[in-house]
């Protein structure tokens, strides 16, 4: 294990006193040791810090570092000899470091707890690998760095080799994957102000504290704190990884000012084209995305899809929800035939479900959809907003707990009872000549097939029809049903004609058999000029 664990003051207050209990974590009916920090202890840093006026993190990176491009600082590797905890055996968890480095410039604050005390992790160049830039050592060395981020590791597809399982880097980001699984969809901490055109603020977890897992432990438990100008927070995170990696958020916020929008739960992807929205320029790649669709289940609106897009310009809008069950930014399609991409691997990139723990009343998905030139940049934000802006209040914190689930098992994110959309595909409209010649009729066409349990077994004559309709700023031309014997689904059409190409264009879409809804809603907006 790499010499990077010190004493703490932290820890040396702790001996003088009792020893508390980590409250309110029974996972799988095993009750964690008495440890020395638990998130009550973050959670009042979090208020005392709230009380007090935001401070600026000290940015004082060299300039050989701050200077780096990507795939120079793709160079600068931990060491995995030196993972933390690797040299004791049966340990089930390790950690690696990430280099302060581009525009990773502000160190966080980095911890392990266990029923012993509270222990530092400190930055040391000798732990690391550098490629071949040619650093100067006092570069290297610099008294002004530190850890900028971390990895968790787990043995996910091999017993005898950890895997990246969970990576926290960069204000409050973090990406988690399970078995089989590359990193895609990114979870965020919190998003503030995402959108307006006074700029976003992007809150930074700060500080950790890593729960040292023992030799039987199935989960390991990371405990942060949250800053920003506008408010503070206090975070857990208990992750469990596995073919379906699953982590149980607890956060609980204290506001400094009032908060315009408040992006709990917030999910970033990357969608640049697919056949929702087909590449204008010849690739032999047929989808280049992170996610392909905005799934949500709420009380009021039942199951809705939502296809993402890459827009001419930014383009955003919300679903009202009085009670949500969930959302996630999904990957319906993990047909490798269906990317061609043997590098990026996107028909690997998991789904990511968020389901409340907690009463979060009234509220809003908002979907944030940016113009992307190309797949190395994130473009597209989800994430649940309260009904109210919400303003500081003394007396009373935001508690919002959440699961956060990483799968490719997307049938578990359905409603069995209703068929769901497995593909969307956009054309040109088009009708049949007697000569069976196929002539464009100047309409947009979208062909949805939808597939599941409720649409097994019907025939021809099942009395399916199409429920559609269409903003104002066009028409419906034309939609129908026809069973896909390919699929034992159903396939709709859908035509439109938008009246002015400058402005999106909402489309919905679902079926009945007879006055009977059996399907989820299919909602698509068209982009302005898309």
């Amino acid at each position: 294990m790499s010499a990077l664990i010190r004493r703490s003051n932290l820890e040396k207050r702790k001996a003088l006193l009792p020893v508390v209990a980590l409250t309110g974590l029974l996972l799988s009916g095993i009750a964690q040791n008495v440890l020395a920090f638990g998130f009550d202890d973050v959670a009042k840093k979090a208020e005392d810090l709230s009380s007090q006026g935001y401070s600026e993190p000290e940015r004082n990176l060299p300039e050989a570092l701050r200077n780096l491009d990507y795939g120079q600082y793709e160079q600068i590797q931990y060491k995995r000899d030196r993972d933390v905890w690797s040299g004791e055996d049966g340990v089930p968890f390790t950690l690696s470091f990430f280099h302060e480095g581009m525009h990773y410039d502000s160190a966080i604050q980095l911890h392990s707890v266990d029923d012993q005390g509270v222990h530092d992790f400190a930055f040391n160049s000798d732990d690391f690998t550098y490629g071949n830039l040619e650093l100067a050592d006092d570069v290297k060395n610099d008294d002004g760095l530190g850890i900028a981020g971390f990895k968790v590791n787990y043995a996910l597809n091999q017993s005898d080799r950890k895997d990246e399982t969970m990576v926290f880097l960069g204000a409050s980001y973090f990406r988690v994957i399970g078995k089989d699984q590359v990193y895609g969809v990114s979870g965020r901490g919190l998003a503030v102000d995402t959108g307006l055109p006074s700029g976003e603020e992007f809150p930074r977890f700060k500080e950790f504290w890593i729960v040292k897992p023992s030799k039987s432990s199935q989960y390991l438990t990371i405990f942060a704190l949250l800053d920003s100008p506008s408010l503070t927070g206090a975070y857990r995170f208990v992750l469990r990884p596995g073919n379906d990696t699953v982590v149980d958020v607890k956060s609980r916020l204290f506001l400094r000012r009032p908060v315009e929008k408040l992006g709990v739960a917030p999910l970033t992807s990357m969608y640049l084209y697919g056949p929702e929205q087909p590449s204008s320029t010849l690739n032999y790649r047929p989808a280049i995305h992170d996610s392909n669709g905005l799934l949500i289940s709420d009380s009021q609106n039942g199951w809705t899809w939502r296809p993402l897009a890459n827009p001419a310009k930014l383009m955003m809008n919300e679903q009202a929800t009085p009670r949500l069950r969930g959302y996630g930014l999904m990957q319906r399609d993990h047909d490798f035939d269906n990317y061609q991409d043997i590098d990026s691997r996107y028909d690997l990139r998991p789904s990511a479900w968020v389901e409340p723990q907690n009463e979060w009343g009234a509220g809003k998905v908002e979907l944030i959809q940016i113009p992307t030139p190309n797949e190395t940049n994130d473009n597209i934000v989800s994430m649940w907003l309260p009904e109210t802006a919400p303003g500081p209040d003394p007396d009373k914190a935001l508690d919002y707990d959440y699961r956060l689930t990483v799968t490719k098992d997307e049938n578990r994110y359905v409603d069995p009872s209703l068929a769901w959309v497995d593909q969307t595909r956009r054309s040109r409209g088009e009708v049949r000549k007697d000569d069976l010649v196929r002539e464009a009729d100047g309409s947009t066409a979208f062909v949805l097939d939808f597939v599941g349990p409720s649409l097994s077994g019907l025939n021809d004559d099942a009395n399916i029809s199409v429920q559609a309709s269409v903003g104002d700023n066009g028409e419906l031309v034309d939609s129908h049903a026809e069973r896909n014997p390919a699929t034992g689904g159903w396939r709709v059409f859908v035509k439109i004609k938008r009246s002015d190409n400058n402005q999106p264009l909402d489309i919905r879409a679902h079926l009945n058999q007879g006055d009977k809804r059996i399907s989820e809603t299919w909602y698509y907006r068209l982009p302005a000029n898309g």
